[in-house]
């Protein structure tokens, strides 16, 4: 169905056409009757969504799905619509939560709207909340119902809301919020409207207390709710054509006189400007959540040394290897590290990785970055990385990665978790479009992102590293380098074509520029070179074996400085950066 022809702008109109309703047991199956068109309860299958169709899963149907058999349990009671100043307090049993909305007192109409809704959902409100279960792992629910007035958010549905994040916050519990709702209910005017401040302010409370928050946006999520805690999520994920947006489609051609765009509101356009993490139907949420409260959940294994001690130098693994070979020529570097066999980004974290949730990114699979929570050597991290071109992929590394950069370290940080970032790159995007797109700006910001990081950053620098869009990623606490990884102004061709105008001086200026691994570590860049016998592309497992170990005795090492001595070393180790060693 199209959302506006049950919610417009955040409307409740409490017709619920299009969902099925009914009650659920603990384990989430359905029992009683469907009032939507087309869908059944007690079928939770299937997304049942396209965009302006709204979600075909009840509350309780989604519940089920998630949480393990019987791991559900309610926190729901009735409460009294808060004086002002003060706590909400506790309604007798027998007084619904609904009823106490402030408008229901003096408008019959939306009293009856309220009536209608409880009878058939049988449900006092829009939305439930409780713990639930996960693989035995307990994490705060708080779930819209779509047959509820369109979910739309009520003081008291708002109060609900809030009342369950607090006390997540004060347990200490990860929290999934899974909205479904056309924004705020209009029968409540602003006085609703204005508690989407009320619930943001507990969810930020939520987060500076380092715990995690996630979202699944449902179709539809719209109005206030997408433009406040729907999208607040550290990670964001969305239902297959779920339509999320500011506006409904109906209401913005009323105010622009135009139509807006049929796949503008859609989730997987979303994630592929970076503003959803991964696109996943209700039946693969529960291996996802599991996936990624499994690394949020990790207890970081302890350090070997003196528990407290500082590291006094670089880190260093400890597992035995060949003897290198002489430092290998850069221009033979350069052209090994063009090899299209040659591991990337996520053949280095598929091998290593002992848990791993790839996070969508600015184009996709074919894009240019990659984002993932994992956990390395026993320690959850974030990783952000750059994954190279190909002959038969061309990836540009364009201002929107590197805002995608910025927004994966804030989330390091919020998580407080160590960030991995992963440099393997040909250079950022050339085009009049990325020059009005800001990307000189963007790599400017993601430099002092990365240095300001309050969080431990160790960077990899594992094969090409051409320019600022290499830089941009650069700035840690420690940088691992592949043996052949090269870092420089431009990459060779546009060097000579500068110094010499013409690209045949390539190898010349490769040579003479200084810029190997090993060219990188007496200069301060690179604290540990990771061999290649001989090419990282001939020995995909060992050479990644290898790195994996440095990166976890890297990491190891990180964690048992504290935070500032940690910022102070990164920023001597910065001013220092250039000095020969």
């Amino acid at each position: 169905m199209d959302t506006d022809s049950s919610t417009g702008s955040g409307t409740a109109s409490g017709s619920g056409s299009g969902s099925a309703v009914g009650r659920a047991t603990g384990t989430g199956s359905a029992v009683g009757r469907a009032t939507g068109t087309g869908s059944a309860v007690g079928r939770a299958t299937g997304t049942g969504s396209a965009v302006g169709r709204a979600t075909a899963l009840t509350a309780h149907q989604l519940i089920g799905l998630l949480v393990d058999p019987g791991g559900f349990h309610s926190w729901d009671e009735p409460l009294t619509a808060p004086p002002s100043g003060s706590a909400p307090t506790p309604a007798p049993p027998s007084t619904s939560l609904s009823a106490l909305s402030a408008s229901a007192p003096t408008d019959p109409g939306y009293r009856a709207s309220l009536d209608r809704a409880r009878d058939r959902t049988g449900l006092d409100e829009a939305v439930l909340t409780g713990l639930g279960l996960v693989d035995g792992r307990p994490v705060a629910l708080v779930a819209s119902e779509f047959g509820f007035l369109g979910g739309s958010i009520g003081v008291a549905t708002a109060e609900r809301i809030t009342r369950a994040v607090e006390r997540a916050t004060a347990e200490r519990l990860p929290l999934l919020a899974l909205p479904v709702s056309g924004g705020t209910r209009m029968q409540e005017g602003s006085a609703a409207f204005l508690c989407m401040l009320r619930i943001t302010a507990a969810v930020q409370a939520h987060r500076a207390a380092g715990l995690p928050y996630l979202t699944y946006l449902r179709n539809p999520t719209m109005g206030g709710v997408f433009a406040s805690w729907g999208t607040l999520g550290q990670l964001v994920f969305a239902e297959p054509g779920a339509r999320l947006g500011f506006l409904g489609p109906r209401v913005y051609e009323e105010l622009r006189g135009v139509e807006l765009p049929a796949d503008v509101q859609l989730a997987e356009t979303l994630a592929g400007h970076g503003l959803v993490d991964a696109v996943v139907p209700p039946q693969e949420l529960r291996e996802l959540l599991r996936r990624t409260l499994a690394v949020l959940g990790t207890a970081p294994t302890p350090h070997r040394g003196t528990a407290g001690s500082a590291p006094s130098g670089p880190a260093r693994s400890d597992h035995p290897v060949e003897q290198p070979a002489p430092h290998p020529d850069a221009w033979d570097s350069v052209r090994r590290t063009r090899r299209p066999d040659r591991p990337g980004t996520r053949e280095l974290l598929r091998r290593t990785a002992e848990e791993l949730v790839l996070l969508d990114a600015p184009g996709g699979r074919a894009g240019a970055l990659v984002r993932a929570l994992a956990v390395l050597g026993g320690r959850p991290v974030l990783v952000v990385g750059q994954q190279r071109q190909t002959p038969e992929h061309e990836r540009p590394f364009t201002a929107a990665d590197l805002r995608a950069v910025r927004h994966t370290a804030r989330l390091a940080e919020q998580l407080r978790l160590p960030l991995v970032t992963v440099v393997d790159t040909a250079g950022a995007e050339l085009s009049a479009q990325a020059e009005l797109d800001g990307i000189a700006v963007e790599i400017a910001h993601c430099l002092t992102t990365l240095l300001a990081l309050r969080t431990p950053v160790l960077s990899v620098l594992l094969g090409q590293g051409a320019g600022g869009g290499a830089l941009a990623l650069l700035p840690a606490d420690r940088v691992l380098a592949a043996g052949h990884a090269w870092l420089a102004p431009l990459p060779p061709e546009g060097a000579s074509a500068i110094v010499h105008r013409d690209g045949a001086h390539a190898a010349e200026l490769a040579r003479a520029q200084g810029i190997g691994a090993h060219d990188l570590a007496r200069v301060g860049l690179v604290d540990e070179v990771i061999p290649e016998l001989p090419d990282a592309a001939e020995e995909p497992e060992a050479f990644c074996a290898r790195l994996g170990a440095a990166l976890n005795a890297a990491l190891a090492e990180l964690s048992v400085t504290g935070e500032a001595d940690r910022l102070a070393a990164r920023a001597l180790r910065h001013r220092r950066l250039g000095d020969l060693r």
